[in-house]
């Protein structure tokens, strides 16, 4: 009998353009804005491959540099077809993670994974993974509350994310499981200001995000 632990999922990434991400850090970080930006998605990109229960992580993006630097960790690229905004760009990316696994005959669960976890650890997102594999959709709140960092959907269930203002409400009122476990912090905390940078520091983030953020006067 299969168990939690042996379900696989593909995780869909959403990167923006560098140019537009990260403006709520426009005054703390200044000119590393944008390498800031980078180095969180790629810190989280990094931290979802190595987590055993994730079969493939697919970005989202439309813009080169991100694209080229989380290809070269292992991600699958893909542009947002859609244009549409997030939701569309991340429903394109479930169906082609829905491919990908059709074509090596698996059958994965597809998730919506917030590019802002810079602390993400892979046992903690194998620990909400294996609690999203009971249920046909699941969510993670963000440390704020009133956000979402992960969006789960089980095979043959209608990959339906509702991400943007009160996303946490959102997906409650869809019927999806909130996932509120103990010992998950890192799969909670995105990162959109300052202060949320200082709080993923002191979880521990990956390198690339921890390199830029000593650069900042803002954190000196």
């Amino acid at each position: 009998m299969s168990t939690a632990e042996d379900f696989q999922w593909s995780l869909v990434v959403p990167v923006k353009v560098l140019a537009r991400a990260k403006t709520r850090m426009s005054a703390a970080a200044g000119p590393h804005r944008e390498r800031l930006a980078l180095a969180v998605a790629a810190d989280t990109v990094a931290a979802a491959l190595r987590c055993d229960r994730v079969r493939t992580v697919i970005v989202v993006t439309d813009d080169p540099l991100p694209a080229a630097e989380l290809a070269a960790l292992g991600a699958r690229v893909v542009p947002d077809v859609p244009d549409a905004g997030l939701n569309p760009a991340l429903g394109y990316g479930a169906r082609r993670g829905r491919e990908f696994a059709a074509d090596a005959g698996v059958s994965a669960g597809v998730g919506a994974l917030s590019a802002d976890l810079p602390a993400l650890r892979p046992l903690e997102l194998a620990r909400v993974l294996d609690a999203a594999a009971v249920s046909p959709e699941a969510f993670v709140p963000d440390a704020a509350g009133t956000g979402t960092t992960l969006y789960t959907a089980r095979p043959g269930v209608p990959f339906s994310p509702a991400f943007g203002a009160d996303s946490r409400a959102a997906h409650r009122a869809r019927g999806a499981r909130e996932l509120l476990l103990p010992g998950t912090d890192t799969v909670r905390r995105d990162v959109d200001t300052l202060d949320d940078l200082r709080a993923a520091l002191a979880l521990g983030t990956g390198p690339r995000t921890a390199a830029v953020a000593a650069e900042l006067p803002a954190l000196a």
